[in-house]
């Protein structure tokens, strides 16, 4: 209980220096109507449909949403007893990748990745793969896949930063820590290039240059009341989801000129989640990292926040001992 609290705490100066940065004007999409979505944790977008999933305490399904009506077209069952499913990842016109990756107490030997096709028939029989950190459990909300490769990248939820880990070749094995995102990441997504990774929390997003993870952009998101879902669009804008029953779905745009190419978010080279992505890599190494104007934001709500978050620390501190 006390490492929750203390996690809780944490988050304070994250939050309240997202606060201070104007907020994108959201569009409202639609609305799951459907009575089963209540914890939307993972959002794609296949096919024109919009994917999404519950988070830990339902089965292993997925539910595939008209955007148009926010009525669910398809229900797709790949599992009785997932663990903590957390993240979809699309792949190609009809099949998603589910990151049955969260462990919030940190005592997981193994997260999974499953391949899932799309039938919205009922069953379906799931490409399950085997996935350990190199330096302990990790709790994570993140599963995203390279559009250009069909690679696997998941992202670790650190309450002061997060990991960005590479999936191996095989699908299964032993994860490699690439570099840093922003705390508390809740999910994430390739932008249609290839080049560029979005990936967000409960109050900010930032869009990073692929592979090197320079941040080139970080912006506020609209207020949701437990946002955890995030996808790419078809032209390049971002899907945002929320935990609860009927909750919304917000299309904002990424404010950043990141180029975009006709590769599209979706399109699949390889079923493979470690689909060797060595030429790719070399180009992207080359390329220009787009020009981005930066918001110069003021220090002292975040000074102000980290004194707020240590006084708070210091009476529970102080509580626990006299105790």
């Amino acid at each position: 209980m006390l490492e929750r609290v203390l996690a809780g705490l944490l988050v304070v100066p994250f939050l309240h220096g997202a606060a201070a940065t104007p907020r994108d004007q959201a569009q409202v999409v639609f609305s799951f109507r459907d009575d089963d979505i209540i914890e939307s944790s993972g959002l794609a977008v296949v096919d024109g449909l919009v994917v999404t999933t519950n988070d830990s305490g339902d089965t292993g399904r997925v539910f595939a949403v008209d955007p148009g009506t926010g009525k669910t077209v398809g229900v797709t069952e790949w599992s009785d007893d997932a663990t903590d499913v957390e993240a979809l990842a699309p792949d190609g016109p009809d099949a998603v990748w589910v990151g049955d990756i969260g462990d919030n107490t940190g005592s997981r030997d193994s997260v999974q990745v499953v391949h899932v096709v799309l039938d919205g028939r009922g069953d379906a029989e799931p490409e399950v793969h085997d996935l350990t950190y190199p330096d302990g459990a990790r709790d994570a909300e993140t599963l995203m896949r390279d559009p250009t490769t069909g690679r696997l990248y998941i992202a670790s939820k650190g309450p002061l930063g997060g990991q960005l880990f590479e999936v191996p070749e095989s699908g299964d094995g032993q994860l490699k820590a690439l570099g840093d995102v922003l705390p508390l990441a809740t999910d994430g997504a390739f932008l249609p290039d290839g080049k560029h990774v979005v990936v967000r929390n409960y109050a900010v997003a930032a869009v990073y240059a692929f592979p090197s993870l320079e941040k080139v952009e970080q912006f506020a998101l609209p207020d949701q009341p437990q946002g955890e879902g995030l996808a790419v669009d078809a032209d390049g804008s971002l899907l945002l989801s929320s935990e609860g029953l009927h909750s919304k779905v917000l299309r904002v745009s990424v404010p950043t000129e990141a180029p975009s190419t006709s590769a599209s978010s979706g399109a699949s080279t390889s079923d493979s989640p470690g689909a060797s992505p060595s030429t790719h890599t070399e180009s992207r190494e080359d390329s220009e990292l787009p020009e981005t104007t930066e918001t110069e934001r003021p220090a002292w709500p975040w000074f102000l926040s980290g004194l707020i978050a240590l006084g708070c620390l210091m009476v529970l501190s102080w509580s626990l001992r006299r105790r």
